[in-house]
């Protein structure tokens, strides 16, 4: 109750503060991605060019040609981000920004319209969430910047998945198929009438996959509604459905290969994961002054999950209730452009577990509070200088009262400077204090108290233009973490041989992000490369490198557009070596590197179009996740594979 009573004091003070188009004939392109805008970077729209931080768009255009089939497959190609399919059936990912190796998924923040879906247990995102069809953007935003302005789990970064919106009216409906039985349907219609503007969509997936035990069925529904009230009043409202159950193949470790094991068996034929998630957001978006706004956005979530592992069933289910008022000033401060941002943000889990290895259904209770300020003043038309604060705290209860009630709090930081010096060219430095809190689970099953985790984000970089179709951008990070939660197999608890704790010493990463593009008439050019440099620094493992992070990444693409209506996209990945998962000894060699390349061609004529995807084009046998338990062991990737769709526009 405190929390609420402070909460709602903190609102009622609120309340009372008054593609660049390429022209398929051959005709130049404009310089649209000049003015490139997100909301990620301050939750409202703005240039990137004016934000202190390494930005990527993955614009509707891209997501239509790119082979990509899901959204971490999308988010292979960028730079500074590493994907790991780790049960090879396109179902579990795992999604790192800057090297935070096997707790990725607690480190990167997972945004949908700028909604939090990331979840209160060690459940990894799950990326099934979005269908690819119902994204009209993607933005992302590297680095702890987000933590100030979301809270809990933004050290490494944040992705925001911008769903599409109801415009002109539009319906269309694909169907495909392909290698391991795979077969999925969409459909979607969007338009608007007078003032209700909407947009629906539907899909279904069904495969085997590539591995025994690894076949997958998901439905997915969702919606978005805009009713403009008046010139300066707009409500909204969206909700997505979600249900699937997926088999898990599990790994396969080195002394299985060597008895005969084959790349598509599994050892685990049993076990699987079932999932069904809904989700309501609404409120109101009010205009007011020249261009301010005051908007409040109420959502709910309920998210089952039940599984088979390890011999045990597990079954959960989360409520989560989220309530966020934000106020945005937009103003002239004595004749200089300014934003200035106040927030709240209410976060309510509650969680219920039951499972064989527990003698009682538990039930634990999740209270995170927040309020924040962020402010962007343009001091000329060329430099602007941004800060923002963060109180955050939170409250776990447990029942039965297996542990006493924990309390926690932080206070962030962040402060960046962006000079531009030719249009949209600039260069920028910045620094963000992020954290994030324990984890449900990790507070059930851990021997001791566990710490908030803290991160210290120091970077410098620049975008320049050399034309308007041509840029290069290269970023320099370093991130200072202590107090990092991390599984150690090594402690005994209980029934449990392992557990999550906070690491004594300090871990670095460090390194340079660096991509380049240029649009040209008939031909888009794009490529990456990240170096990082994640090391344990102190204690017995001083000096080693940390397990699942590769230091050298690399990506092309290129798409051609040879004569009207067609596309032919070609995209190639390199990830280098890399330390086994949980091996911080760095007692085994390396995990191998490897090189995947993937195709999509697509036809348009009329209303009508087709697709042909091709991934690991050169059939490559390779593995992206890897563990180490005294033994290597594997999660094999899928060899080469197709996917053959048709689209029809009514």
């Amino acid at each position: 109750m405190k929390k609420w009573s402070r909460f709602l004091i903190c609102i009622s003070v609120l309340l009372c503060m008054p593609g660049l188009v390429l022209a398929r004939d051959g005709e130049a392109r404009s310089a649209a991605t000049l003015e490139e805008v997100v909301v990620t970077a301050t939750r409202q729209e703005e240039a990137i060019s004016s934000v202190p931080a390494n930005i990527s768009v993955i614009t509707e255009e891209e997501i239509q040609n790119s082979p990509a089939r899901d959204v971490p497959d999308l988010l292979r190609t960028e730079a500074g981000v590493h994907v790991s399919d780790i049960s090879g059936n396109r179902r579990s990912y795992s999604v790192d920004l800057r090297g935070f190796g096997e707790t990725a998924s607690m480190n990167t923040l997972v945004l949908v319209d700028g909604r939090k879906i990331n979840s209160p247990d060690l459940s990894a995102t799950d990326w099934t969430l979005i269908p690819v069809d119902r994204i009209e953007r993607i933005e992302i935003i590297r680095g702890g910047r987000g933590s100030v302005l979301y809270g809990d789990n933004a050290a490494g970064g944040a992705i925001n998945i911008i769903t599409k919106q109801g415009k002109g009216f539009d319906a269309s409906a694909e169907v495909a198929g392909g290698s391991y039985d795979t077969g999925k349907a969409n459909a979607q219609i969007s338009g608007s009438h007078k003032d209700l503007s909407y947009s629906l969509t539907g899909s279904y997936l069904t495969s085997d996959g590539y591995r025994d035990n690894s076949d997958t069925r998901a439905k997915d529904v969702g919606v978005n509604l805009d009713y403009f009230a008046s010139d300066r009043v707009k409500l909204y409202f969206s909700s997505g459905y979600h249900e699937d159950k997926t088999g898990l193949p599990g790994d396969i470790s080195e002394s299985e290969f060597q008895a005969g094991a084959s790349r598509t068996d599994t050892f685990t034929p049993d076990d699987y994961s079932e999932t069904e998630d809904y989700y309501i957001k609404a409120g109101p978006e009010i205009s007011f002054l020249n261009n301010s706004l005051f908007k409040i956005d109420f959502s709910y979530r309920n998210r089952e999950a039940s599984s088979f592992l390890y011999g045990s069933q597990r079954d959960q289910e989360i409520d989560t209730i989220t309530v966020s008022p934000q106020l945005i000033f937009r103003e002239k401060v004595f004749s200089l452009n300014n934003s200035l941002t106040l927030g709240l943000d209410f976060i309510e889990d509650e969680s219920k577990v039951e499972a064989d290895y527990l003698p009682d259904t538990e039930e634990i209770t999740k209270e995170n509070y927040g309020i924040y300020v962020h402010d962007e003043l343009s001091v000329t038309d060329r430099l602007s200088v941004s800060a923002g604060y963060r109180y955050d705290e939170v409250e776990y209860t447990f029942d039965p009262e297996t542990l006493q009630r924990v309390e926690s709090d932080e206070s962030l930081f962040t402060g960046g400077i962006t000079y531009n010096y030719n249009k949209a060219s600039h260069v920028y430095a910045s620094y963000s204090r992020s954290f994030r809190y324990p984890a449900i689970d990790e507070l059930t099953y851990a021997p001791d108290i566990l710490e908030p985790q803290t991160s210290d984000d120091y970077e410098v970089g620049f975008r320049h233009y050399f034309s308007d179709a041509f840029y290069a951008k290269v970023n320099f990070f370093r991130i200072d973490t202590e107090n990092e939660l991390l599984y150690d197999p090594s402690i005994p608890f209980g029934f449990f041989q392992g557990a999550n704790t906070n690491f004594e010493d300090e871990t670095r990463r460090e390194g340079v992000e660096i991509s380049a593009g240029h649009k040209f008439a008939y031909v888009d050019l794009k490529g990456t490369y990240s170096y990082t440099d994640a090391e344990i620094r102190g204690g017995q493992f001083d000096g080693n490198d940390f397990p699942g992070v590769p230091e050298h990444q690399a990506s092309a693409t290129a798409t051609f557009y040879p004569m009207k209506n067609l596309s032919v996209a070609l995209n190639g990945v390199y990830v280098g070596e890399r330390p086994f998962i949980s091996d911080f000894a760095n007692a085994a060699d390396d995990q191998d590197d490897y090189f995947v390349a993937n195709t999509k061609i697509r036809y348009q004529w009329d209303k009508m179009s087709a697709y042909l995807n091709v991934n690991n084009l050169f059939n490559k046998e390779y593995e992206e996740y890897g563990t180490y338990f005294g033994e290597r062991a594997y999660y094999p990737s899928p060899k080469i594979n197709f996917l053959l769709g048709f689209t029809v526009k009514l």
